[in-house]
């Protein structure tokens, strides 16, 4: 029980970081240059889904592959969120496929900040043991 709620935590902290990079290239005006209508407002109501599904996501750390190598596993874990925003999530919101409706650099975009959210979950859990 002590490693889910380790995995679900970190998963939240993933989520966390995940948006503030999400957020901070909108605010910047950097997904406007790349021509992505992507620039959320930072605001509990988008935050806070965010979180619990980076949670969620985070219990896949469960698997037992790649156990030596925690980055390698966070970047590997971190396709299947992605997979799901640009082949489930955007394609019901009505953004399309990949959500090029939003423009061409969105899967990107998608796959660097989902990049983030891998990345900070396997490190979060390696500090957390």
């Amino acid at each position: 029980m002590r490693k889910l709620l380790i995995f679900f935590a970190a998963g939240c902290v993933g989520a966390l970081v995940n948006s503030l990079a999400i957020w901070l290239l909108g605010d910047h005006g950097i997904t406007t240059r790349l021509g992505i209508a992507i620039a959320p407002n930072l605001s509990p109501s988008w935050l806070y889904p965010r979180i619990v599904w980076g949670g969620l996501w985070g219990l896949l750390f469960i698997l037992p592959m790649l156990a030596s190598r925690p980055f390698s596993k966070g970047l590997l874990l971190s396709l299947l969120p992605t997979a799901v925003q640009l082949f489930v999530v955007f394609p019901q919101a009505q953004k399309g496929y990949g959500g090029l409706e939003l423009g061409l650099y969105t899967p990107a975009l998608v796959l660097f900040v989902n990049g983030i959210w891998g990345a900070t979950t396997a490190l979060t859990i390696r500090y957390a043991r």
